[in-house]
């Protein structure tokens, strides 16, 4: 298999590569800088360290800034200028997403390349993973991108067509398929020190890999009859030895950051101090709550995970969530006492950067089975749900990287995870639409991990987020998509303009793309307390 890219300049003493697509206007200044270093002078491990760690830590910061907000995790009522829960998302948030995931995705290609010409089986399985990762975070942010002629402006290719984002997957699953089969041939890593994911181990590459392959063909698997996802779900299953899944928290896919220059957590307390990242800042939601918290009468119920993830503002408050999609003249009132991210867990300089968790891997079982999608039918789908929502709690009940003194604060045991699962919060007998608790406790399950919440809320419509009066931006809707930069456009807009027809709309954030719940369905159910604008 021969990927195909652009050459770019790598800066003086850095190795991340520079550059997209033809989607920015700046490829003769990138491929002349005098500068530059040669891609085909490094080896495959230069490139290895510092596209993961850079990936990770835009992952990171994506998911605060932007997927906890789009998700509803989170609102950023505490300052004024913060209009990301209101919708109010412009062309300059597109392009930076659009050339971050296209840059990153061209050093894997790029990577794969050199894994070529050195001949390394290991880098060469590595990169395809990697590739496969960032490509379909580009994709599920935007529906139909370059793909087949991405990254080939050195053989003159500067405005590569549009794929349909069907073809997209088709290829991102295909890759995984080959990096799979690459994996099985037990290549060895050369510089396992340099791997911060798995220190070089392939087989659990092997397993991230294939963990991503289940997650992909979960996004489509609305789409069962056009991607024939139902039978590439039965031959995963069937086939462990063939198909080896991350199976524990043990295997999960993160970054380890060290806390050691360079390789920090994306928040460092140094950096971000706590005024900064939890008091004027993002405030957890009364959606949030409405899924961690219950409180009728005499019946109480609390998550174990709430207090990890969020805490009070004070004991007076108590637990309160802010309001997303607040109206601006509102946001004063909604945000007074709402509780916060935990600052102790979240912003430390070891904190890893995650990328596929376990749980993850057991709630797409849970759904594929509850759906029929693979054997087992509902009594299958409750075994993979409780595995998925224990490994969730203990997976935040028993982080390593803590202090001392944090760690014994936040710790659950068996018996928390018991009640969790017998209650009306996440009991399987207490909740009669089994596929509707499938989705709201995955969605939590995914907090903290890229875009992956955003991603399931638009394709199973779960959990009823509620809209709020002040995002008219979008007109009252969840965006759907995020649009093509103005660049590509100016740059590319024939190709741009015959993906935006086949994808049936406009170019705005309520063109949904192809995998949707709303593409599918013609509608995107939200909450009854949603606003309606007369």
């Amino acid at each position: 298999m021969k990927l195909k890219s652009t050459i770019f300049s790598l800066a003086a003493g850095a190795l991340l590569l520079g550059g997209a697509t033809a989607c920015t206007n700046d490829f003769e200044e990138i491929n002349t800088d005098p500068n530059k270093m040669l891609v085909g002078n490094l080896q495959p491990y230069g490139i290895f360290e510092a596209l993961f760690y850079g990936m990770a830590k835009q992952q990171t910061s994506y998911t605060y800034a932007w997927n906890d907000e789009l998700a509803q995790f989170t609102a950023n009522t505490g300052l004024a200028a913060q209009n990301v829960h209101r919708y109010l998302i412009i062309d300059t948030n597109w392009s930076t997403f659009w050339n971050n995931y296209a840059k990153y995705g061209a050093n894997a290609v790029h990577m794969y390349e050199l894994a070529d010409k050195y001949d390394d089986d290991a880098c060469r399985a590595v990169a395809l993973t990697t590739k496969v990762y960032l490509m379909s975070n580009l994709t599920d942010l935007f529906g139909d991108i370059p793909y087949s002629e991405a990254f080939r402006n050195s053989e003159g290719i500067m405005k590569p067509v549009f794929d349909s984002q069907k073809d997209v997957y088709a290829s991102l699953l295909a890759d995984l398929e080959t990096a799979n089969q690459l994996y099985a041939k037990k290549p060895t890593f050369e510089r396992p020190t340099i791997d911060l994911v798995y220190n070089g181990d392939m087989a659990l590459w092997r397993r991230f890999n294939n963990s991503l392959y289940l997650r992909l063909l979960m996004r489509v698997s609305g789409r069962d009859q056009e991607l024939g996802v139902s039978e590439k779900l039965r031959a995963l299953v069937q086939n462990p030895s063939e198909y080896p899944l991350i199976r524990s928290n043990a295997e999960s896919a993160m970054v380890h950051n060290t806390g050691v220059d360079p390789y920090y957590n994306y928040f460092r307390p140094v950096e971000k101090d706590k005024s900064s990242f939890t008091t004027s800042s993002y405030h957890i939601t009364q959606n949030f709550l409405n899924l961690t918290l219950l409180a009728a009468g005499a019946e109480t119920e609390e998550d174990p995970r709430l207090s990890i993830w969020a805490e009070q503002a004070s004991e007076s408050w108590g637990w309160k969530g802010t309001v997303a999609g607040c109206h601006p003249t509102d946001q004063k009132i909604v945000d007074e006492g709402t509780s916060r991210l935990n600052y102790e867990v979240l912003v430390q300089d070891n904190a890893p950067a995650y990328l596929l968790d376990y749980s993850e891997v057991e709630f797409c079982l849970a759904e594929a089975a509850l759906k029929g999608l693979i054997d087992g039918g509902e009594e299958a789908a409750r075994q993979h749900y409780e595995a998925a929502v224990t490994a969730s709690c203990n997976k935040w009940g028993q982080l390593d990287y803590l202090p001392a003194d944090v760690a014994e604060n936040i710790r659950m045991d068996q018996e928390d995870i018991d009640k969790l699962l017998a209650g009306k919060l996440a009991g399987w007998d207490q909740n009669e639409n089994k596929e509707e608790l499938i989705g709201n406790q995955k969605y939590l399950s995914l907090f903290w991990v890229g875009f992956e919440a955003y991603n399931e809320l638009r394709r199973t419509s779960y959990p009823r987020v509620i809209i709020g009066p002040g995002t008219a931006f979008n007109n009252y809707e969840l965006p759907q998509r995020m649009g093509y930069p103005s660049t590509t456009m100016g740059t590319n807009g024939a190709n741009a303009k015959v993906a935006l027809d086949r994808q049936g709309g406009d170019n705005t954030m309520r063109t949904p793309v192809w995998w949707s719940y709303k593409a599918i369905n013609g509608n995107f159910p939200t909450s009854e307390l949603s606003y309606k604008p007369e």
